[in-house]
């Protein structure tokens, strides 16, 4: 079975974009994923991003995040009431339920996600997150076990991301083969179907 390894954050504008057309792709095509969260501030940090982002950066992704939303079909916020927060305990939470299984992954993946583009609610809060895992079929006690694996996990993660040359999120990598941005995920489609 072709396995998709998925580098994300769990706030992340574009995962939230990305809604759950990756796991669409991914029953398509018969392949496993196996969810990656990793601290996307971090990531760009070790990858190189400038600390110092001009104005019209910002600006502009604020405008292309519209136009994709609505290209999408999706409701998002400008501003989220919570953006950023601390994403430790809901990609601790991920990474507890995606080992007890159970559950939908991308379901949960979009509900946190949503939760912060969507319905103004900070996914570092434990109400926030048990209530993912309930809508995507997991225990919501998961989200307390396992919660130094889960930081052992995150930071382990992390480390591989930056090996592995991962640049951004989301980040999807198939054998020695990545796409970056939820913008890619066409470009993943066709080239597990052999076309690209």
């Amino acid at each position: 079975m072709t396995g998709i390894d998925y580098y994300f954050a769990t706030i992340s504008p574009f995962v939230y974009l990305a809604g759950t057309r990756l796991e669409q792709i991914a029953a398509k095509h018969g392949a496993q994923i196996t969810y990656k969260p990793v601290d996307g501030p971090t990531l760009f940090a070790r990858m190189g991003k400038p600390a110092e982002t001009h104005p019209a950066r910002g600006e502009y992704a604020a405008q292309d995040r519209r136009r994709q939303a609505r290209k999408l079909g999706l409701p998002m916020s400008d501003r989220p009431a919570f953006f950023p927060t601390n994403r430790a305990p809901s990609s601790y939470a991920v990474i507890a339920a995606q080992s007890a299984g159970g559950g939908d992954m991308g379901v949960l993946v979009h509900a946190l996600a949503r939760a912060c583009w969507v319905e103004g609610r900070n996914v570092a809060d434990d109400d926030v997150i048990r209530a993912a895992l309930v809508e995507a079929g997991f225990d919501p006690d998961v989200a307390d076990r396992g919660m130094l694996a889960g930081a052992e996990a995150y930071s382990a993660n992390l480390e591989e991301a930056v090996t592995r040359g991962v640049i951004g999120v989301p980040f999807y990598i198939v054998g020695e083969q990545k796409f970056w941005g939820q913008d890619r995920l066409e470009d993943l489609d066709l080239y597990l179907g052999g076309k690209l």
